[in-house]
């Protein structure tokens, strides 16, 4: 698989398909993985772009870098690589930070934003205890694998896409990904404060959010601040929608990126 050296920083990614580009970055402590699935399905009929964060995936363990303003200067400096002057961008959870950020400092080079589960624009309310990460860095210390798949399967209802599998491969996740990412992302995430800016954030969004998601509340707000977006709830989706409903969530985006944002609004205005 190809890497490109970015803002040095030798990062992993992948094209699939023909078509009008759309770029998907994954989430805190995700890889490639949790996008697969729509990626295989969307490659009929776009150019897709994968890429994996600075510590994640395939993608180098720096120093440092591990914020999203840092993480909104890698996705231009791909695209740059690539070549493409204007494309589309989906990020889920928070890869989604990174996508508030690219809208409203770099709208010149997108097409249209595409939101899956992401973090608040306001940030993460609350960081968690010392303890926890304590907890987690020590599990990670010590392969303990039981330790994150408790977890998981603690929060398992789609037990038919929720599978062992899928748990094995996000332990393998958790494991692979820096100390920095864990560490500083969460931190970044955290220090987000766009709120107040989503109204000025004009490129044709879509915020697809999962009925079964702990943001649920924080994506149908931040929806509402945004002027020329589209909203698509799936009512049996956690956080991980493109692995609970990867067809829906293809089917969605191709719509979007066919017709782009509609509303009520809209449709009063004609």
């Amino acid at each position: 698989m190809p890497k490109a050296k970015v803002n040095g920083a030798t990062l992993w990614y992948t094209t699939m398909g023909e078509g009008e580009p759309i770029l998907l970055h994954h989430g805190y402590t995700a890889c490639r993985d949790n996008w697969m699935p729509v990626a295989q399905i969307l490659k009929n009929k776009y150019q897709v772009i994968l890429m994996e964060c600075r510590g994640a995936g395939e993608s180098e363990d720096t120093i440092d870098g591990y914020n999203l303003s840092q993480y909104v200067k890698d996705v231009i400096g791909l695209a740059d690589h690539l070549d493409m002057e204007k494309f589309s961008f989906a990020g889920h959870s928070m890869g989604g930070g990174i996508a508030y950020l690219l809208g409203l400092n770099h709208p010149e080079r997108l097409n249209k934003l595409i939101l899956m589960a992401p973090i608040p624009s306001g940030g993460i309310k609350s960081m968690p205890s010392g303890h926890y990460f304590e907890q987690r860095m020590t599990a990670r210390k010590n392969g303990d694998r039981e330790y994150f798949k408790s977890e998981m399967e603690a929060s398992r209802f789609r037990p038919e896409v929720q599978t062992d599998a899928w748990f094995e491969s996000r332990v393998d996740q958790l494991l692979r990904v820096s100390d920095a990412h864990i560490i500083d992302g969460m931190q970044t995430m955290f220090d987000l404060d766009v709120e107040n800016k989503l109204s000025t954030l004009n490129i044709p969004t879509l915020m697809i959010a999962g009925a079964v998601d702990s943001l649920i509340t924080a994506n149908l707000s931040d929806y509402q601040r945004l002027p020329n977006a589209s909203l698509h709830v799936f009512s049996r989706a956690g956080h991980d929608i493109a692995i609970h409903e990867p067809e829906g969530v293809s089917n969605v985006i191709d719509a979007f990126m066919e017709h782009g944002p509609m509303s009520a609004d809209k449709l009063v205005a004609r």
